[in-house]
């Protein structure tokens, strides 16, 4: 999902900057971290793994590369507003310190993969949350994994496509059929992770829905 720089034109850099920076500034608003203070530890070990799991490159069209996301595992741990703080902080160091991902193309693939893709998945999360079927649950976490993932590529091929860089279809193509096979082990990796804090009898951290677990409203 990490696009270099060049390979955006003027306009669609400069207008998912600026949508990325609106969707961070609200979320800064929105997260309440103070409120959740006692989440900071396992917040900065899901960040650490996000992290980590982004560096593994797949290259895919235009000079683009595919990668898990972790944006949905964030999301239905924390909630989408610090989902997507998660995803910025991650996306910026990245392409600041390990050069993976342009400068200039930093509002697009935080657009990508931090607010796309995490907003879209919680979505789907929401509708089998309170299901009593442990299957059911697990198979909208998977698929909220996977199609968010899908979305993202999809927004990356028309931001090739309305730069110039590439053909609509040929971009599809190669990024749908690349995240499809990707997104098989983000949904699998998320439905593990989430079932596992779930299960713990122990639980000092909490996830959405359960008593003294996080506020995202």
């Amino acid at each position: 999902m990490h696009i270099p720089d060049g390979f955006l034109s003027l306009a669609v850099w400069s207008g998912t900057g600026a949508v990325s920076i609106a969707a961070v500034a609200l979320s800064v608003k929105k997260a309440k971290l103070q409120e959740n203070s006692s989440q900071i530890p396992l917040i900065g070990i899901v960040t650490a793994f996000i992290f980590a799991a982004q560096m593994i490159n797949f290259p895919v069209a235009g000079a683009t590369s595919g990668h898990l996301a972790g944006g949905v595992l964030a999301a239905i741990l924390f909630g989408p507003w610090l989902a997507t703080l998660i995803m910025a902080a991650v996306i910026i160091i990245q392409s600041l310190f390990f050069q993976d991902g342009g400068i200039t193309a930093i509002g697009a693939n935080l657009l990508n993969v931090g607010v796309i893709a995490p907003w879209l998945g919680y979505i789907i999360y929401k509708l089998v949350e309170n299901s009593k079927s442990k299957m059911l649950k697990s198979v909208g976490i998977f698929f909220a994994a996977w199609i968010s993932l899908l979305a993202a590529a999809v927004a990356v091929s028309l931001e090739l496509y309305l730069s110039g860089i590439i053909g609509l279809g040929v971009a599809l193509k190669a990024m749908v059929t690349w995240h499809s096979i990707i997104g098989i082990g983000e949904g699998i990796i998320t439905v593990v992770v989430v079932n596992y804090l779930l299960k713990r009898e122990d639980q000092p951290f909490l996830l959405p829905g359960q008593k003294g677990g996080l506020n995202h409203e």
